[in-house]
């Protein structure tokens, strides 16, 4: 690699060796996500995982990928870098663990205007942060230096990510009856939809970020840059005690688009929105964008990050599960007849 250096390229605006020293400035960091399967280290061609299948009657893989969207233009403008990378892990693992997969490892990849290597190195440690609270490796990635196509001081960010599940523990929506319970995951906040709107109504400048507002009881940069909350472990201590029938991760499209998801033809959702209390953030950003009650829950997840459908009988014991892992969790509605109708009661 000391060899390795091209003035002529260096002219056109990417120097390969900004990318050597953010290797190497990330490097303790993906390293300290290694589990028992990683099979490599940093700097390969390939990342590999040599997943436990023991007990497994009939291992199925789950992929998911996803980026972070507009919520990185926050980023850029308050020059904060190091939770975005939560964000991509969450999107990822989260959708994930719906199917009652396991996730086991992630790789990253970041585009850029100029690799400035702090800056990847900071973006990066948020990445292996939520790795290890997601319990799984980060086995790789790409550093992409793009000057022409992105800005100097502006990137881009996605990920993927690969779990596994025992075929005759997939998780899907034929058990689901009439009378089932859902329970609802409380977020940390906007997670990372909806940002194009939330951008247009406070039409978002450093300023106005770094405005402190009462009703947040932090400024609005902060709470809006808030990283996605993760649910995998506490998701997987349920299902190891409870038969979950359905799990939906609430991200872009809110209520609306997202519960369906894990529901059959035969029933829909009564949701009580009185059921847990909503977070100002959304109230603020219904308030300042005068936006309907159901765009709202049709954008945003609206302080329910996740929900989960278990049999009425289970509802204190699934609460209790969560709430030992750390979790704010509520009985938000129930299953009744239908054809995935969405109910906001």
């Amino acid at each position: 690699m000391e060899k390795s250096y091209s003035e002529s390229y260096k002219n056109a605006g990417v120097d390969v060796t900004a990318g050597y020293k953010s290797v190497e400035l990330m490097k303790k960091y993906v390293q300290s996500t290694y589990t028992e399967g990683v099979q490599s280290d940093i700097g390969g061609f390939g990342g590999l995982f040599a997943p436990n299948i023991k007990g497994m009657k009939e291992p199925v893989l789950v992929s998911g990928t996803d980026g972070v969207g507009t919520k990185l233009k926050l980023a850029f403008l308050l020059n904060k870098h190091d939770t975005v990378g939560q964000d991509c892990v969450a999107m990822c693992v989260n959708d994930i663990i719906c199917t009652g997969a396991t996730p086991l490892f992630f790789l990253d990849y970041m585009a850029l205007g100029k690799n400035v290597p702090e800056v990847v190195a900071t973006i990066v440690k948020g990445v292996t942060d939520g790795c290890k609270k997601a319990g799984c490796a980060l086995v790789g990635g790409e550093t992409a230096e793009m000057p022409g196509f992105y800005p100097a001081d502006e990137y881009d960010l996605a990920g993927f990510s690969v779990g596994i599940v025992d075929k005759e523990k997939i998780i899907n929506s034929e058990n689901i009856e009439i009378g089932d319970k859902v329970i609802g995951l409380a977020s940390s906040g906007v997670h990372s939809n909806g940002f194009s709107l939330v951008r247009k109504i406070f039409n978002v400048n450093k300023e106005n970020l770094n405005e402190y507002k009462e009703e947040l009881g932090k400024t609005l940069g902060e709470a809006l840059l808030e990283p996605t909350k993760i649910y995998v472990k506490p998701v997987l201590k349920v299902l190891e005690n409870i038969e979950v029938k359905g799990i939906s991760h609430v991200t872009g499209g809110g209520f609306y688009e997202n519960l369906p998801r894990m529901l059959n033809e035969k029933v829909a959702l009564n949701i009580n929105k009185d059921s847990y209390e909503i977070p100002a953030i959304f109230k603020l950003i219904q308030t300042q964008g005068n936006i309907p009650e159901r765009d709202m829950y049709n954008t945003f997840n609206m302080g329910i990050g996740m929900a989960l459908i278990v049999k009425k009988e289970e509802v204190q014991k699934t609460l209790q599960i969560l709430q030992e892992a750390g979790e704010t969790a509520y009985e938000i509605g129930e299953v009744v007849e239908g054809n995935k109708e969405i109910n906001i009661i």
